[in-house]
């Protein structure tokens, strides 16, 4: 109950700062909050407050914005384009909200320059997320070293310790080993303890709502998609000449389907599609969850504008209730969504590595 009481605090006080935007008067942009919140953007946004003269002031973590333009480098603080308002140097911040952030070039006048936007390598949120969760992680697993280098051969002691040995043994023994098999399984732990650790605690790191976490990590799709590339080359390279075999030339096929080579075709096609269904499959159920909670967050502020603040406090305690019920139904997907990932990658090595066995007939 405690927990649960925990959990319902934590929502509230995150979603305390979008009561500024519904203010009575002041119209309510849903799809611009949903979306601004799931998606990339060049500073970290913390909360919005109003002064007393009503204008309204954002309160963000600026974040290095560096640009290759004609080959000129350029690197300033997010903070230098006042939350998109202001020009410096030459380059406009545009979008955000339900627009994608975009960083433009824009002449004297501040018209913007056709075809000359610079190339962004900008650190953005998601990017600085990911440096934060990487640093969290390797502290965490080096704790669990270390614990076992003062504790050699004994059980593990505390909660941090017993945790990571759990996870390890369970990717070792429910997934690398089964799905890729005895011989060739410890050659590939390694990258699958790694994946795993790395998508299940940006998982985690998504649903805190407080700064350093709470951005959408694995909602990205140029983080999925880089994991699904990952695993696509270690797949193919790894294969053997059964797997190519088995491709080009599939057993059990009648020899029209590989003349015409339709097989074939069908075959090389689902080399491709395989990590594209990794790269979508945990984009879209992280991105999802995100999105269930913020709309019903959203339906607070869009009720209170059409029937007043009764109709809004109302309102909160059911949207309040349904959020967290999908946070919590969340913190299991958070699991789910690294597992599966996972057991699929292992499941693609395994069939990419597998020999096939040879039946040799009794005299």
């Amino acid at each position: 109950m405690k927990k649960l009481l925990a959990l319902l605090l934590a929502t509230l006080f995150a979603v305390a700062p979008l009561t500024a935007r519904a203010e009575e008067g002041e119209g309510f942009d849903a799809g611009s909050m949903i979306i601004g919140h799931v998606t990339d953007a060049h500073s970290w946004h913390l909360f919005d407050y109003k002064t007393k003269d009503g204008k309204e002031h954002a309160v963000a973590i600026p974040l290095p914005v560096i640009l290759w333009n004609n080959g000129r480098l350029d690197v300033f603080m997010s903070s230098k384009f006042h939350h998109g308002h202001a020009d410096y140097r030459g380059y406009r911040l545009t979008g955000g909200g339900a627009e994608r952030e975009v960083i433009v070039s824009v002449d004297e006048t501040g018209n913007i320059v056709e075809g000359g936007n610079p190339i962004d390598l900008s650190l953005t949120k998601t990017s600085a997320a990911i440096l934060i969760a990487v640093i969290l992680l390797i502290v965490i697993v080096f704790a669990a070293k270390r614990a076992y280098r003062r504790r050699p051969n004994q059980a593990p002691n505390g909660v941090l310790q017993g945790l990571v040995e759990m996870l390890v043994v369970f990717v070792r023994d429910s997934i690398a080993r089964p799905m890729i098999g005895e011989v060739h399984y410890r050659r590939y732990l390694p990258y699958l303890l790694t994946l795993f650790f790395f998508i299940f605690f940006c998982n985690i790191l998504g649903l805190i709502p407080f700064f350093p976490a709470g951005a959408n990590i694995t909602g990205n799709l140029a983080v999925t998609g880089i994991l699904a590339l990952i695993t696509f080359l270690i797949t193919n390279i790894s294969g053997n000449r059964h797997y190519w075999t088995d491709i080009f030339n599939t057993p059990g096929v009648p020899a029209w389907l590989k003349v015409f080579p339709l097989m074939p075709l069908v075959e090389v096609i689902g080399v491709f599609t395989k990590p594209i269904v990794l790269m979508i499959r945990l984009f879209a159920n992280m991105t999802a969850g995100h999105i269930m909670i913020l709309s019903f967050v959203a339906l607070i502020f869009i009720l209170s504008n059409i029937g007043g603040a009764a109709v809004g406090g109302a309102t909160s305690v059911v949207s309040v209730f349904l959020s967290v019920f999908i946070s919590l139904l969340e913190c299991l997907v958070v699991y789910i969504q690294a597992f599966v990932f996972t057991m699929l990658t292992a499941l693609y090595i395994g069939m990419a590595v597998h020999e096939p066995e040879h039946h040799h007939s009794e005299a």
